[in-house]
């Protein structure tokens, strides 16, 4: 049984839980980052009750990665995995009918500075993209990496960003047009066609 009055796990003793085998890693694991998860699948899913399912799918994936996996950044390691796990499942609910959520959404706006003739199929040539992508993202200002990773990672409302960074709409969308011009011309001065 958890006590939820102990101070939280630092994330080094949490992933020595995960490394001994220690079935308590989960449980430590829910309670520290169990809501940040759980509004990670949440923000794709838009529906209680896969958000949580996907949360609960995060914990078993984590133990299974863990080890032979060493995560340096235990919340990143574990947001990455349900990023996975309910954008699986928000394909599966896509296929039997057409669900609005805020992945549709911002997919679609960053989709035509990704667009390539060339085959970004292959393994290499996807992985080298991500670098470039991940380099151009370490450039910009910090309220734009803030901004990219919110709205293109986390699939969040263009409105929820506006009001953590305490501006207006219209502001985020400068931003994120800025950001996507600014990501093409990245991309096409490094031989990427878009």
């Amino acid at each position: 049984m958890i006590n939820r009055t102990q101070p939280l796990l630092e994330d080094s003793a949490l992933i020595a839980l995960y490394w001994d085998r220690d079935e308590s890693a989960i449980g430590e694991t829910d309670r520290k980052y169990g809501g940040y998860l759980y509004s990670v699948a949440y923000q794709m899913l838009h529906n209680r009750q896969d958000s949580e399912e996907c949360r609960n799918d995060t914990y078993k994936e984590a133990w299974e990665a863990i080890p032979p996996a060493r995560p340096r950044l235990l919340q990143s390691f574990l947001a990455q995995i349900t990023r996975g796990i309910a954008i699986n499942r928000y394909k599966e609910r896509t296929r039997q009918k057409r669900v609005p959520s805020e992945l549709t959404d911002s997919v679609e706006e960053l989709s035509y500075a990704l667009q390539s003739d060339t085959d970004l199929e292959q393994e290499i040539a996807t992985a080298e993209l991500g670098r470039m992508i991940n380099a151009y993202v370490r450039s910009l200002s910090e309220t734009q990496r803030y901004i990219f990773v919110g709205r293109y990672y986390m699939a969040r409302p263009v409105k929820e960003l506006a009001t953590e960074l305490g501006m207006t709409q219209f502001g985020v969308y400068k931003h994120l047009k800025e950001i996507k011009k600014g990501l093409k011309a990245y991309l096409e001065e490094r031989g990427e066609t878009v």
